[in-house]
This record gives C-alpha cells, sequence and structure tokens, in this order.
C-alpha cells in the first residue's frame, strides 16, 4: 500500500518501504556480525498451521522471515500455510515472520538462525556476502524488480530518452537506484530534472512533476483505484535487470540441509501457483487473515497480486519453472549491481542447484 492523500491510515507501509529496502543495500552486510543481540528486536508476528501426520518427515518447524509486513507481497506463502502445503512436505509448524521498517535486516535474522529462510533482494544479500555473511540466493520469485517510472498516460514516459527535459520525483530512499539506473542506461542526466519527493504521487497527478519514481505494484494501482490513468516504465525492461523476492539461506543449510530446502521449496511453488491461476486467492487471505489489522482491501491486494504474477511469469519460467534464474539473468543482475557500486561474483550470490534439481526430481511441477 501506499501513502496518498485520503487514503486509509495502513497505507503507511509502501511510504517506507523503498526507504527501507535501500536502508538494507547500507546495513545489509554491516549489522550482520551484531549478531543475535540484533536479531532479538525483530517482528515475530506468526501464523502457525496444524500440524499432520505428514509432519512425520521430521523436518520440525519452518520460519521464513518475510521481507515486509504482511500483505499480498507473500501471497504464495500464505496459501502454502493455508492449505498445508508446508505440513506435507514434513513441516510441523509454520512461522511467517513479519518485516517492516523498525526490524532488523532479513539477513540478520538468517545467520543468526532467528530464521531459516528470508525474502530478500540481490543487492541487500550481496552487501551482506561482500561484508562476510555466509549467504546464498537459491531462487528468485521476481524474475524482473519492481521498481518503475510512473506517468499521466496522456503523457507517457515509454522509454528511457523519454524523461529528457522533464522532471522526475525521486525519493531520497531510492537515490541509490537512481544513480546506478542512469548508470545503467547511459543517459545524460544534466537532460533530466530531478526533483526530491515524499511517497505521496500527488504531485504527478496535479503536474508538478511528469514522472514518479515507484513499485510497479503500488503506487499505480493505487491511483488507478482512484480513477486515474497512468502509464509505467519498468527499469528492468530499460537497462536495469535484476530479480527481486529472492529466497536467501546459510550456506551450511544447503550444506546439511538439503531436502529440507527442497521440501520448503516445492510448498512455496505450490503456493505461488495457485495465487498466479488466482490472484484473488492470495489478495484475501492477505486483507483478511494474515494482514488482518493492516487496513488492507481486497480489492487494492488483488491489483497487487495480478501485478506481481507479472513479475515472477516469464518465458523462461514456464519452460523451467517458478524461481529458476537463467544463467544469462544472473550474470546480467552481476552486471547491474557493479552499476551500484558492489562488485561480487555470480558464485558468490547465487546457487541455484537446489531448485534446478526439484524440477528435475518433479517436472510436474513446471
Amino acid at each position: 500500500m501506499t501513502r496518498i492523500t485520503g487514503s486509509d491510515d495502513s497505507a503507511f507501509a509502501a511510504t517506507d518501504r523503498r526507504l527501507f529496502l535501500r536502508r538494507g543495500l547500507l546495513l545489509g552486510g554491516a549489522v550482520m556480525l551484531g549478531g543475535p543481540l540484533l536479531a532479538a528486536c525483530g517482528d515475530s508476528d506468526s501464523s502457525s498451521s496444524a500440524s499432520s501426520t505428514s509432519g512425520s518427515k521430521g523436518f520440525g518447524e519452518l520460519t521464513l522471515r518475510l521481507s515486509w509486513i504482511k500483505n499480498v507481497e507473500f501471497a504464495g506463502s500464505y496459501i502454502a500455510d493455508s492449505k498445508g502445503y508446508y505440513t506435507a512436505e514434513g513441516f510441523s509448524k509454520v512461522t511467517l515472520i513479519g518485516g517492516g521498517p523498525s526490524a532488523t535486516p532479513m539477513e540478520t535474522d538468517v545467520v543468526t538462525k532467528k530464521a531459516l529462510v528470508a525474502i530478500s533482494a540481490p543487492d541487500i544479500t550481496g552487501a551482506a556476502v561482500a561484508k562476510g555473511a555466509p549467504l546464498k540466493i537459491i531462487g528468485a520469485q521476481f524474475q524482473k524488480n519492481p521498481f518503475c517510472i510512473m506517468s499521466m498516460a496522456k503523457n507517457p514516459i515509454a522509454k528511457p530518452e523519454d524523461m529528457y527535459g522533464k522532471k522526475i520525483g525521486v525519493q531520497a530512499g531510492n537515490e541509490s537506484v537512481w544513480a546506478a539506473y542512469i548508470k545503467a542506461t547511459g543517459l545524460d542526466e544534466s537532460k533530466i530534472t530531478k526533483v526530491p519527493v515524499q511517497f505521496d504521487p500527488l504531485p504527478l497527478t496535479q503536474g508538478t512533476v511528469d514522472g514518479w519514481f515507484s513499485f510497479v505494484t503500488n503506487e499505480p494501482n493505487t491511483l488507478r483505484l482512484k480513477g486515474f490513468k497512468v502509464a509505467t516504465m519498468l527499469l528492468a525492461d530499460t537497462g536495469y535487470p535484476l530479480v527481486s523476492e529472492t529466497y536467501c539461506v546459510r550456506q551450511e543449510t544447503i550444506d546439511s540441509q538439503r531436502d529440507l530446502l527442497k521440501a520448503f521449496l516445492r510448498a512455496e511453488i505450490k503456493g505461488w501457483k495457485a495465487n498466479i491461476a488466482d490472484p484473488k486467492l492470495g489478495a484475501k487471505l492477505a486483507a483478511e487473515t494474515y494482514g488482518k489489522g493492516l487496513g488492507l482491501t481486497t480489492e487494492e491486494q488483488t491489483l497487487e497480486s495480478t501485478d506481481e504474477s507479472k513479475l515472477m511469469v516469464s518465458a523462461d519460467t514456464k519452460k523451467s519453472g517458478l524461481f529458476t534464474v537463467t544463467p544469462e539473468l544472473v550474470e546480467e543482475n552481476i552486471k547491474t549491481l557493479k552499476y551500484g557500486g558492489l562488485d561480487i561474483t555470480a558464485a558468490e550470490l547465487f546457487d541455484l542447484s537446489i531448485i534446478e534439481e526439484i524440477y528435475k526430481e518433479n517436472p510436474s511441477l513446471i
């Protein structure tokens, strides 16, 4: 959700979302060495599923650290929990640990073993790895990151060069991504007027600026529900390829609990496939159950859920399965991270062998 004048108070969520993610890039690695003391400060909201006979497989409790509050961003996990996919894979209990601006970094919770897996992003996990955190990315939900430039449909920004001669609203928390995008695309920044803004996109609707830095899943849908017609240009489609909503785990978990991770990912695959087939399914669970009390609406969450599916499904995932990342896309990610000042190798950041094995062993999941 996004803070818009006249919107629900619960819309605070996305107001700080981008700042939170960029702050993660700066703190992700440095905080890792803070250890258990910092982890104790995290949000511990949880949801538990009932035990089942399949729990006899012996995996015990599953803890998944979400990258944000419990909105529809984690629809597949809600479905996997509510439909018993986790317990069917051998987990006796499921705890979904919510995040937010006051929570500790996702990677910290994984390193300190507060969580088995965390949902994060390559730049945040990469920053932690660069500082010595023993972490790897084992899969990616979003094949494209959700950053975009939003504009009014009557004056659309369809390609990077369309920003020349225009005013673009960029939040302080997004400065690092903006700078990396300018480098990646080779744009002449002197031809663009960057306007410091907050997260409420009202200035765009009033013509104060011509473009707005946002998440394609958030602000555009909020404005659409208010009757505005908007256009979006994904950064991922115009020179800034970077996967997102990635699964981050400890290296030792990969080495010693490979079957457990496979069980977890199988449940996630089933949950997300169900949500892609019916975006309203996860939206309803987010608004009425897992995110109850946040003021979320099924209508808005369904729009976000639909857009999330578009980021998850690609020609490559249709062929190889959800969460897979091609070697070519991995290398593009590494190149993109360098534009942001993070010099890391693919081998240091990714281990996609587990997700690849899952589909070899269970081709019906594709």
